[in-house]
């Protein structure tokens, strides 16, 4: 096992992303990536996620992406940011991170930063709130490029999609958060769904009862007709193909916008990603073959 270099410095996490991501616009760019291009950043995190930074490394930056360790002051934990080197607001890639905690055990996914505003923090704030997470992070508004080039959520063609794709192959569940406007399914907070599978049946069932006992009103879709269902999102009919757990979440501007209702959200998200790390770790799945990257002591 490869030890990860001490960290030059560090940084409040979510403050990090948000800041990131304040930066993408509609008008910002994004270029399509050739298939080389995406499957040499997928190949890159497979290594980091097998503990391997060197040869990680060297993998990401054929693709001119970089690697490094970030040490976030809420709580001493660490993690490796992996960045598009090239300049992240011209194509627009976007950013992965891995938590250095041990073996990577489920993901979250925000696939429309900034189109869904503030979808970005309540995914940083669940990769937070459990261990063995890896956010998959968009890096171009939705609406960005060329016919929707820049839809990662509907496209198999992204450095987004070849990342999921990545991890869906080691057998990691995965969150994905979007946002909605408050009249686009009135009356209710919250839309939960299993996406183009139900794999993830018993822990959507678990998350809308938590959320519903928290106080959301909220849409579960295997049970009633709900808006905004995801059944044709890439990601998830992927997840449903490999018999990976999937969850599509739907929240409304209310639960985004204000922070009490965000954290409440958060705490249900992380209680359905602990149990998904607990499993892993008992069931020893091949996304926990490596012990995680060990971090080396500072000087």
């Amino acid at each position: 096992m490869e030890s990860v270099p001490t960290p030059a410095g560090q940084v409040d996490l979510r403050a990090h992303v948000l800041r990131y991501v304040d930066g993408i616009g509609r008008d910002t760019g994004y270029r399509a990536p050739e298939e080389a291009e995406r499957r040499t950043v997928a190949s890159g995190v497979g290594l980091l996620l097998d503990g391997r930074l060197a040869p990680a490394r060297e993998r990401l930056a054929e693709a001119d992406y970089r690697l490094r360790v970030l040490t976030d002051e809420a709580d001493g934990r660490r993690y490796a940011e992996v960045s598009d080197g090239a300049g992240e607001y011209v194509r627009g890639w976007g950013r992965v991170y891995v938590a250095l905690d041990g073996p990577a055990r489920w993901s979250v996914q925000i696939p429309h930063p900034i189109a869904d505003l503030d979808s970005e923090r309540l995914g940083v704030d669940t990769l937070r709130g459990a261990p063995g997470g890896v956010l998959v992070l968009a890096g171009a508004h939705r609406r960005a490029g060329e016919r929707g080039d820049a839809d990662v959520a509907h496209r198999s063609d992204t450095v987004f999609h070849e990342v999921t794709r990545e991890l869906v192959a080691r057998g990691l569940p995965g969150l994905q958060l979007h946002g909605f406007a408050n009249k686009t399914v009135p009356g209710r907070h919250v839309v939960v769904s299993t996406g183009a599978g139900d794999h993830a049946l018993p822990e959507a069932r678990e998350l809308a009862d938590g959320l519903a006992a928290a106080g959301f009103r909220t849409c579960r879709a295997w049970r009633s007709r709900c808006v905004l269902e995801g059944r044709t999102n890439k990601q998830g009919r992927q997840a449903s193909e490999a018999e990976v757990p999937f969850l599509h979440l739907e929240f409304n501007r209310d639960v985004r916008a204000d922070e009490e209702l965000s954290r409440r959200a958060v705490a249900e998200l992380s209680r359905v990603a602990e149990k998904w790390a607990k499993a892993g770790a008992r069931s020893g799945a091949k996304a926990g073959a490596s012990t995680g990257p060990k971090v080396a002591a500072p000087a």
